[in-house]
């Protein structure tokens, strides 16, 4: 599906959003459903695995529809991004790009590779955006249990250097043969953009804010960074859940804010462009983004334990969710309720 076209008198969120009923978006037919799950959400019960909503907010239309926080949380309150800050590599990736900094299909910069005869050194860019440079990686989050990324992250010498951490990591296949979701390939990608950039400490930090959260009026972000000045790309740039709807908005206005092109034409394609998964995978995967969450033109920002950041170019809409979500189950739950969510909109 394409994107929607961009509306006349666009009124574009970079200082506030601007608001309008929920009436005028949810129809007649969905009205009950979307108060029951809302109330669902609100008055959670200790054995539903959706378990706690920090945050719900829903943008038609590129206007603020809806909002929800529970007692003791506040629209100003920045909320963890976990995986979705994989989605935001994603553009400064695609920034670099319009910019001419680097070719997606070009093998990426890794000192640990760049040797000719290390099986690993033809990887590309396009191939780690896709989850697919075959590198071994455990990605499991049950303390106890064997796991490189609670290993990379929160071990005692966590964050000294994640993307070398990553990158020291032996093929488990033939480069582009094999999907394996995995946040060292997010943070191989940071700190190859990082060497792209001039490789100064924070250099894709300075980056991130002058090339992308300045130009859509994010004024909230809290990225984090390794010891080395790598953001953390794999899981920590922290936002309020009305900056996390700026940036939907802008994938689902094309990469485009207020006349500017910010990302290359064609790379919001891209990211939803599908990528082989296994068959036990529930939903689709494109490059850093998921794909067919709420419906299948939907792509989405998923990050653990419940929080989202889904564009639905059907119903020209951003949905942001927040939450604490535990386990396979909560994850399970939360996913099927967004579905649910973005199902009463539809007529």
């Amino acid at each position: 599906m394409t994107l929607p076209s961009q509306p006349e008198n666009q009124a574009w969120p970079t200082e506030f959003w601007p608001e309008a009923s929920l009436e005028s978006a949810l129809p007649d037919t969905g009205k009950n459903q979307f108060a029951q799950l809302l109330q669902r959400a609100a008055s959670p019960d200790s054995s539903d695995p959706l378990g706690e909503t920090h945050a719900f907010l829903i943008i038609h239309q590129g206007k603020l529809v809806f909002e929800y926080y529970p007692d003791g949380i506040t629209l100003s309150d920045t909320q963890k991004s976990w995986s979705m800050a994989k989605s935001i590599t994603q553009a400064l990736v695609g920034i670099a790009v319009r910019k001419g900094l680097l070719n997606i299909h070009d093998r990426a910069p890794v000192p640990e590779w760049s040797s000719p005869g290390d099986p690993r050194h033809a990887i590309t860019w396009d191939q780690l955006l896709r989850m697919s440079s075959g590198l071994d990686w455990i990605e499991e989050y049950v303390p106890g249990q064997p796991s490189d990324v609670i290993e990379m992250l929160f071990d005692d010498n966590a964050l000294a250097d994640t993307g070398a951490y990553a990158a020291n990591k032996p093929l488990a296949y033939p480069a582009g043969s094999h999907w394996c979701y995995s946040s060292g390939t997010t943070n191989i990608i940071a700190r190859a953009l990082s060497k792209v950039l001039g490789g100064g400490f924070g250099a894709i930090r300075d980056f991130m804010f002058t090339e992308l959260f300045d130009k859509i009026g994010m004024t909230s972000p809290k990225p984090v960074l390794d010891k080395v000045g790598t953001f953390v790309g794999s899981s920590f740039c922290y936002c309020t859940p009305r900056d996390f709807a700026r940036f939907g908005y802008l994938y689902l206005r094309d990469g485009i804010w207020d006349g500017e092109r910010i990302l290359p034409e064609g790379w919001v394609d891209y990211a939803r462009t599908p990528t082989p998964v296994p068959q036990n995978e529930p939903l689709g995967y494109g490059a850093h983004w998921w794909l067919g969450l709420c419906g299948p033109a939907s792509f989405s920002a998923n990050g653990f334990q419940g929080q989202y950041t889904i564009v639905i170019p059907d119903l020209d809409m951003v949905i942001v969710r927040h939450g604490l979500s535990e386990g396979d189950p909560g994850k399970i739950a939360v996913q099927t309720w967004l579905a649910d969510m973005a199902e009463c909109f539809r007529e």
